[in-house]
């Protein structure tokens, strides 16, 4: 599984320690199975994640590491016993690859939220023991079950961002039933994440509005996204007027940042759907008991939901915004992402840049 071995049939770029600099890597994935699919990666998004695993943020790096897991492509092989899928089909991959399924969980098509541990793309310890490695690679080996049909007329660089932003975003906004047009949103944060919310909000037919701590954004926020008011969230006047008139929140926003300012936007049996990772959730006890008030956290989504998610995609024409890149801009896109320099999504050009290194 190094770069040392005489059989690599995989290339890709990895970070070899905590400086997070990804270079070029050839190691090996694993024997087709009879149930699995194998990819040719064509666009992989870059997510936080990527940073925060190739940088070792959470002490649980393991090098060499191959990041990404907002991975689009086209199917080259099948197994024998794989019916979903067939050679030349589009296809994505997202957050993870395997699970037990055969939990409560599982059997209901939320395989994230698996008892015994969904296994994540990258960083994670397969159910063989070996280590799963991402999508900044030229090829991925995976169940059938954790794949998704990509409709043909849907740019795959545009996919690959729906595999984790759309999603983490799609799933609480559909579990809420933030999708009953005329209602009204709020969306905390306008990053990869926010502006899908923005762009779901819209298909869904309510009133958005974008909260922000950047009055840089809110051209963009109006005239691209097509979000219905600006907010700037550290102008009291303007919060303030805008006390019980929301249906929903959802909140993107990884910084950390106060609560009760919020929870008071929502109307009575309101709810505010956190996906951000702030250090810490902090508000009053009032600020949820009076008026009935929810906040529900949420973390990617299931496989039904996820292939939901794609379709709808597809028939409503709805595309992230990215900026394409080669891999060989990896390591400057990470650090971008973390400066918050780019909207609102990198993709990686694999099928064009990778081979060429």
């Amino acid at each position: 599984m190094s770069s040392d071995g005489a059989n690599e049939n995989c290339v890709g770029y990895a970070a070899r320690d905590p400086s997070g600099v990804l270079s070029h890597y050839k190691f090996n994935r694993r024997a087709l199975g009879a149930d699995d699919v194998s990819i040719r990666i064509t666009h992989c998004g870059v997510c936080y994640a990527d940073v925060i695993w190739s940088r070792n943020k959470h002490g649980d790096s393991k090098y060499p590491l191959v990041p990404g897991h907002e991975i689009a492509g086209v199917v080259k092989e099948v197994g024998s016993n794989c019916h979903r899928f067939k050679v030349g089909d589009h296809v994505g991959v997202g957050t993870y690859v395997n699970s037990c399924r055969d939990c409560e969980y599982c059997n209901e098509g939320l395989e994230v939220d698996c008892v015994k541990g969904s296994v994540y793309t990258f960083n994670a310890v397969d159910a063989d023991g070996t280590i799963t490695k991402g999508g900044y690679s030229s090829h991925i080996v995976v169940h059938e079950r954790y794949c998704f049909k990509i409709p043909d007329n849907y740019p795959l660089a545009s996919a690959a961002p729906l595999l984790c932003a759309g999603i983490t975003v799609y799933a609480p906004m559909k579990r809420h039933k933030m999708n009953q047009p005329g209602k009204s949103l709020g969306v905390i944060g306008l990053g990869g994440l926010g502006h899908m919310a923005v762009k779901f909000g819209k298909a869904f037919g309510l009133n958005v509005t974008v909260f922000s701590t950047s009055i840089s954004k809110k051209e963009e926020a109006l005239s691209q996204l097509g979000a219905d008011k600006f907010v700037v969230s550290s102008d009291q006047k303007q919060m303030a007027s805008l006390v019980k008139s929301f249906d929903f929140l959802i909140d993107t926003a990884s910084g950390d940042h106060p609560f009760d300012p919020y929870m008071a936007l929502l109307k009575t049996g309101g709810t505010l759907a956190l996906v951000g990772f702030p250090s810490e959730v902090k508000f009053s006890p009032a600020s949820l008991n009076l008026g009935m008030k929810s906040i529900s956290g949420s973390v990617t989504g299931g496989t039904k939901d996820t292939q939901e998610m794609i379709d709808f995609c597809a028939a409503q024409g709805i595309h992230p915004m990215i900026e394409i890149i080669p891999i060989q801009y990896a390591t400057e896109a990470l650090e971008r992402l973390v400066k918050k320099e780019v909207k609102y999504r990198f993709v990686i050009d694999i099928e064009s840049s990778l081979m060429d290194t």
